[in-house]
């Protein structure tokens, strides 16, 4: 992403509607996993660390990021969210079948050859534990925030899970999510690429009653997703796992 990018990034997500809201998605999600919380856990492409502040709410002691960004990783140690490593989804610095799940929350559009990507995850998780993998859903959504995050594509949830297959990553349960918000996102993406207008970051346009507003929404959004599957959203989840 742009340092910009990553300055817009780091200043909100501890508060904005987006990640608190996919914090709560997740969370919500790795409780069922019923893990110890001496877990082995890797979150690949850190950012500026809104899952590693899920991680340690929830109470998990080994906690393993990583990140190509040297500008990710210092955000991520300014804030004490613990040490990140510096590396690539495609070519993970860590042995095989090590850990107990990863997370890999919007990273692998990012990168050329997601197949790759996706066989290094199958490659470090153990054996029956899962991965937990969100995308940005349909190319037609492409927008400003795509271009700032420097994202390669957007995914139809059946060409992702196609590419899951592809690598023995079966999935165990997969949805779309944003969905209340999708009409709404699809239009302004529309007029703002109407108007031109830019900024840093799609998630800079934002006020406090906004943001009041939309947290509630997006709230209700992930507590209905998983057993709503809704046809649409402005982003998939899908729970896969090595078998």
């Amino acid at each position: 992403m742009d340092i910009a990018t990553y300055v817009a990034e780091a200043g909100i997500e501890a508060d904005h509607w987006w990640f608190v809201g996919r914090r709560a998605l997740l969370s919500n999600i790795i409780q069922k996993f019923k893990l110890p919380p001496d877990a082995d856990i890797l979150d690949v492409g850190t950012s500026t660390g809104t899952n590693l502040r899920l991680l340690r709410d929830s109470g998990f002691t080994r906690i393993t990021g990583v990140d190509r960004s040297p500008v990710a990783i210092q955000f991520c140690a300014n804030k004490g969210l613990g040490q990140v490593i510096c590396g690539d989804v495609c070519a993970l610095p860590f042995p095989d079948v090590s850990f107990d799940l990863v997370l890999a929350t919007d990273i692998i559009e990012h990168v050329d050859d997601d197949l790759q990507a996706l066989r290094e995850l199958r490659r470090v998780v153990k054996s029956k534990s899962p991965i937990l993998v969100t995308v940005p859903a349909f190319p037609f959504l492409w927008g400003l925030q795509d271009e700032v995050s420097h994202h390669k594509r957007r995914y139809w949830l059946t060409d992702l899970l196609k590419k899951l297959d592809n690598v023995n990553l079966p999935a165990q349960r997969h949805f779309y999510f944003n969905y209340v918000l999708f009409l709404p996102i699809l239009a302004s993406r529309q007029l703002m690429r109407v108007l031109r207008l830019h900024v840093d970051s799609e998630n800079e346009i934002n006020t406090k009653w906004l943001n009041r507003i939309l947290t509630s929404l997006f709230r209700f959004d992930v507590m209905t997703a998983p057993w709503l599957h809704p046809p649409f959203g402005v982003s998939a989840l899908v729970i896969a796992m090595r078998i």
